[in-house]
């Protein structure tokens, strides 16, 4: 049975991630942190050796490597990637991971053409909505 996202949508919070990443000997671990029609929020923690075959994804991704270190694919390109990194994924980008250390990473899909509001936006009586559409990166600029 899977456990429910630690983060309800409609509620603010504010989480420990080294507290709340788990590490299995000889394995992977995830937990899925927000679930939202526009995206999704899992952390990992990967063993030491553990790995990611090549796959694909039909979303935006964003990595941010937390603790450790793993060698990191995007298409042809292979870089060693560490605690601070940040790693950005285009839809249809094929990708793979195989940790070093034993790490932990924070990843973050969002789906073409979700609508990215600003957390003062609802606030704002004339606020503007971003959309971001599959050949945009969302770490862009974004015309409004």
């Amino acid at each position: 049975m899977q456990s429910l996202p630690l983060i309800d949508p409609k509620t603010g919070t504010i989480i420990d991630l080294t507290s709340e990443t788990k590490f299995a000997a000889n394995g992977i671990v995830s937990r899925t942190l927000l679930t939202t029609p526009n995206g999704k929020v899992i952390l990992f923690g990967f063993a030491q050796g553990q790995e990611l075959t090549e796959h694909t994804s039909t979303q935006h991704a964003l990595v941010q490597i937390l603790s450790g270190e793993c060698e990191f694919q995007l298409g042809a390109e292979s870089r060693h990637v560490k605690a601070g990194d940040l790693v950005y994924m285009p839809p249809r980008m094929p990708h793979a991971l195989k940790a070093i250390t034993d790490f932990s990473m924070l990843l973050t899909m969002i789906k073409p053409g979700a609508t990215l509001p600003t957390a003062w936006d609802s606030a704002r009586s004339n606020a503007k909505t971003a959309v971001l559409d599959s050949t945009q990166s969302p770490l862009a600029p974004l015309a409004v």
